[in-house]
């Protein structure tokens, strides 16, 4: 989780060039996710783009597509 939100300070904050961030695992990261929208966003401590920052799946193959979208 360190690496994770760390990834998504520097590229929030533009200090890295973004790129793909996948959440392998609905079931794994949901309850996560709930909680940082239902503290975090309501506190106003995030912006609602910042979800844009990474995408939540189930599919390997969305995965390797969207990698290789990114750097092609």
């Amino acid at each position: 989780l360190d690496e994770l939100f760390e990834a998504l300070t520097l590229i929030q904050t533009k200090k890295i060039k973004a790129f793909p961030i996948y959440l392998m695992g609905r079931d794994y990261w949901v309850e996560m996710l709930k909680w940082i929208e239902q503290t975090m966003l309501t506190a106003g401590c995030i912006s609602p783009e910042d979800f844009d920052l990474f995408q939540i799946t189930d599919d390997p193959e969305e995965v390797a597509n969207g990698i290789e979208r990114h750097y092609q």
